[in-house]
């Protein structure tokens, strides 16, 4: 690998300066995304190896980023497993088969992972672009994440019908978060046996559970997950919006990387964590919005808490927002890798 730093934080290794990718790096705020968005449907875009590797260029090839991460969806895997998945603009993703009922959840199948082929075609084409210059991340969504979509049909803002499931009928919860940690697992070692160099489990709705609910319907299936995973040399990082609440039981399931949300202090997170376990993170998105000398002074900031620290990759809390201009982003990325410990 032409350029080591981020596998060398993930694997906490001391690093000249952190290194830089960002969640969504590879999305609507970027105009050449647009050009490729107007042309084809989401999923047409995640399932034809060449545009997805399209896409997963753009920010390596514009914004000069430490790491590529693989254009994809967290609901693939749902959608294999049986879910009729859209995507609709300025509505999101849709199943129109929510699973309610033991008979809908007795309906997903879990031997799937020739479904996701194109995912490993895709790593394959973005691969041979990169040719050695920078990693490749995969990922998947968590269980529980990816349950919440399943269950509500969609997004949701109190995931009502997900909570009661969960506490009205929780061995019928388990019994769907089982399959989709089945299917998880597979997946991601589907996509290291594809060549990634790297890959992080997504659990974004994590932060809508209460500590005792985030051990019982989430942590024990990240868990199992990340166990399961052929990751001799493949870091594996564990992020989700909630992790600055969560990061210790997070911890327990031995991840290499902690990917932490901006409603915490990094440096306190990572000296409460087990010696070997990186962190990631954590500017918050929104500073992006904001004048270039004031993302600089926040980043600086930032790194000056974290100086002298081994095992830190610079990311956002979350995922770039559609509306942050292009031109922040990449402002933010040069004032990275201008940066010397």
């Amino acid at each position: 690998m032409k350029n080591n730093l981020f596998l060398d934080a993930a694997n906490s290794t001391a690093t000249e300066r952190p290194p830089v990718w960002m969640m969504r790096q590879a999305g609507r705020f970027m105009p050449q995304y647009w050009e490729i968005k107007n042309k084809y449907s989401f999923l047409e875009m995640c399932k034809n190896p060449e545009i997805a590797a399209d896409v997963t260029m753009l920010p390596v090839d514009l914004l000069g980023i430490d790491a590529a991460i693989l254009f994809c969806d967290i609901l693939v895997t749902g959608e294999a497993m049986g879910g009729d998945l859209s995507f609709t603009q300025g509505v999101g993703p849709k199943f129109a088969n929510p699973v309610r009922t033991a008979a809908d959840i007795d309906k997903l199948e879990t031997d799937v992972v020739d479904r996701l082929e194109y995912v490993a075609d895709a790593i394959k084409v973005i691969q041979q672009r990169l040719d050695g210059s920078i990693p490749l991340i995969g990922f998947a969504g968590a269980p529980f994440t990816v349950m919440s979509y399943l269950v509500e049909g969609g997004s949701s803002k109190d995931f009502k019908l997900t909570k009661l499931l969960m506490h009205n009928h929780p061995e019928l919860a388990h019994h769907l978060l089982a399959k989709i940690a089945k299917v998880t697992t597979d997946y991601l070692n589907l996509q290291i046996a594809a060549g990634v160099n790297a890959v992080q489990l997504f659990d974004s709705w994590a932060l809508a559970l209460s500590w005792n609910d985030y051990q019982e319907f989430s942590h024990q299936y990240n868990q199992q997950i990340i166990a399961g995973l052929n990751r001799t040399n493949v870091p594996v990082i564990s992020f989700c919006k909630g992790s600055s609440v969560f990061a210790p039981i997070m911890a327990e399931a031995k991840p290499d990387v902690i990917s932490v949300d901006w409603n915490a202090d990094l440096l306190n997170i990572k000296n409460a964590l087990p010696a070997g376990i990186a962190v990631q993170g954590n500017l918050d998105p929104h500073i992006l919005y904001a004048d270039q000398p004031v993302i600089k002074k926040h980043i600086h900031q930032l790194f000056e808490r974290m100086r002298g620290t081994e095992g830190f990759i610079f990311n956002l809390g979350h995922g770039i927002m559609p509306d942050i201009p292009f031109d922040n982003v990449k402002y933010a990325i040069e004032v990275v890798k201008e940066f010397r410990y």
